[in-house]
């Protein structure tokens, strides 16, 4: 008999599915994501950046999102390429011809070689243990042509199953989701103390877990995932350990896998290594 067609599944708050999508085997949670790479060790969302992140460990990828003039999906945190690069100008008025002629060095000379990353290139990067964190930088997104775009390109390179879409703009990520409804979102934000519903991840500012110790665990009622919007979270490990966040962004990733494998290292250990 032939088999009925396959639907994708789609991801609720209220949903045990993004466990399993968020579930990496033989590593541990708190994992640990990449902001924008390694972006102490190299310059911000450059191939360099990406590749030091992954051979430290990191188990979470994030980067930034526009699109060229021509319709490429380009990893840059800024709408302008001044302040990474040695051009100047709009990222959304520049073809990937422009893009790609410009260094990404950050003021860096080591790096002079390195360029902005297509979608495409970080993708190709990408170990099948590990998750991709696309944060949605323009109202581009808004487009549902541009939703079914991203999803396409993420499906063609095999991760979409493995990729989340992140926003301060809940708009924009429920415009993904309208054409994508198998893609995860994740929302930002920098005052709500109570978990939002209809949001697989939640990134609120670390001090709002101050402000409200339960928001974790809230949060986990409803199957969420937390990942506290803290890139320098080092110093507050133990208190995201004992929340139960799922992930920590890192802008130095290899250094908070460090400090993590140093908190988990048995007390007697310790004593031994002193």
């Amino acid at each position: 008999m032939p088999q009925p067609a396959r639907t994708p599944p789609i991801y609720t708050a209220d949903s045990p599915s993004l466990s399993t999508f968020l579930s990496l085997p033989g590593r541990r949670r708190p994992y640990v994501m990449a902001h924008r790479g390694n972006k102490v060790t190299c310059p911000e969302n450059t191939l360099a950046a990406f590749q030091c992140a992954l051979a430290e460990g990191a188990a979470i990828l994030e980067t930034d999102l526009h699109l060229s003039a021509d319709g490429t999906f380009v990893c840059i945190h800024d709408a302008t390429v001044d302040r990474t690069t040695d051009g100047q100008g709009e990222v959304a008025a520049m073809t990937l011809a422009q893009i790609k002629a410009l260094s990404a060095a950050y003021g860096r000379p080591e790096f002079a070689a390195e360029r902005i990353p297509t979608l495409a290139e970080l993708t190709d990067l990408l170990p099948q243990d590990v998750i991709l964190a696309l944060e949605l930088k323009t109202d581009r997104f808004l487009e549902p042509g541009v939703g079914r775009q991203l999803a396409a390109e993420l499906a063609t390179a095999g991760i979409r199953d493995r990729s989340i879409v992140l926003s301060f703009s809940l708009p924009r990520l429920q415009a993904v989701q309208a054409v994508a409804p198998d893609m995860p979102i994740g929302w930002i934000t920098l005052s709500r103390l109570w978990p939002l519903r209809g949001v697989q991840m939640l990134g609120p500012l670390w001090p709002l877990l101050l402000a409200n110790p339960l928001y974790v665990w809230l949060a986990h009622t409803r199957q969420q995932f937390v990942c506290p919007l803290d890139p320098t979270p080092d110093n507050r490990l133990g208190l995201y350990l004992r929340l139960g966040c799922d992930a920590v962004l890192s802008d130095n990733p290899g250094a908070t896998i460090e400090a993590l494998r140093r908190r988990r290292q048995p007390k007697q250990e310790a004593s031994r290594d002193t």
